[in-house]
């Protein structure tokens, strides 16, 4: 069974920008494209799962609460539009934690792999840093970078990390994906 992770912010919603969080519904803005991104994916039998740092929690910059509303608005509006996500994994930890799940470490993609037997080798990881690109690597995972995001190609001499692939959106990196499929 093949898999697909998606980080979150900048990749399925607006980045909200360095050292900013998403912290209301208000704030929680689709990127054009993506929830048919993720309705295609869905389509040729994907799985797909998200994986993403809400560190905004663990520093108690907003409630866990308000990540839970901003999450089940994110699926409906995905369901909606015909995709569906099989399972969320936040890492609300900060950075100091040292816990096992915080990207770049692979213990979201591990625990997902072990819940729902999934082949990482045969996944992949789609995000908007360079951090991501070095999670998918670390987990054994095809990695797929964006542009939509954080990351930008004029920074590509200083990527710690090479992507396997690099699309301007989710949705080109849907399109690819479901030829190849």
């Amino acid at each position: 069974m093949q898999a697909v992770f998606l980080d979150r912010d900048g990749v399925i919603n607006k980045y909200p920008g360095d050292k900013r969080y998403v912290t209301s519904l208000k704030k929680f803005c689709f990127l054009p494209g993506a929830k048919g991104a993720i309705a295609k994916l869905t389509q040729v039998g994907f799985k797909i799962f998200i994986a993403s740092n809400q560190a905004g929690v663990g520093r108690g910059i907003y409630a866990r609460r308000t990540l839970e509303a901003i999450t089940r608005k994110m699926l409906l509006e995905v369901e909606k539009a015909k995709g569906k996500i099989q399972k969320v994994y936040y890492c609300l930890h900060r950075k100091d934690a040292g816990c096992s799940c915080r990207k770049p470490r692979p213990g979201l993609l591990k625990k997902a792999a072990k819940e729902f037997q999934l082949d990482l080798k045969n996944s992949c990881f789609i995000g908007d840093t360079i951090r991501d690109v070095i999670t998918a690597r670390r987990a054994g995972c095809k990695s797929i970078l964006v542009l939509c995001g954080k990351e930008k190609l004029a920074n590509r001499k200083s990527w710690e990390a090479a992507p396997d692939l690099v699309f301007k959106n989710l949705k080109a990196a849907a399109d690819f994906l479901t030829k190849q499929h």
